[in-house]
């Protein structure tokens, strides 16, 4: 495993330092460097940066996807697209709107119209298909 230190004016990088060009010819031949940056309580001084090379191909998955994976991402989407449509209801605004604003200062309230929506919509779906 590769440890980066880097220089005292640079404190942390974090994140795709290079990317592939997938529309060049060579492609395959091209690497991604991405650095990364952690800091936890439980990091040990100058070990918190660390730095990958990735080919093209090396970030598919190897695994296959699971029941339960194909699962969330059926709800996910599902939910995704009943919060769109109902964002966008004129019919729904104003008592969606009423709603959020009475339990949003309240403990374990949602302090945004998206969230709050989506766990309506959230429970909605699991209701349904529960």
């Amino acid at each position: 495993m590769a440890v980066a230190v880097y220089a005292d004016v640079v404190s942390s990088l974090s994140g795709a330092l290079t990317k592939i060009n997938k529309k060049s010819p060579h492609a395959v031949d091209q690497k991604m460097v991405l650095a990364t940056h952690r800091q936890a309580p439980t990091t040990q001084v100058g070990k918190c940066n660390r730095m990958y090379l990735r080919g093209l191909n090396s970030v598919t998955r190897s695994t296959p996807v699971s029941a339960d994976e194909v699962e969330h991402r059926t709800k996910f989407s599902a939910v995704s697209a009943a919060v769109s449509a109902r964002l966008k209801d004129p019919s729904k605004q104003a008592a969606d709107l009423a709603a959020f604003n009475a339990q949003k200062n309240t403990a374990g309230g949602k302090t945004t119209m998206r969230s709050y929506i989506w766990s309506l919509e959230s429970a909605a779906y699991d209701q349904a298909n529960g």
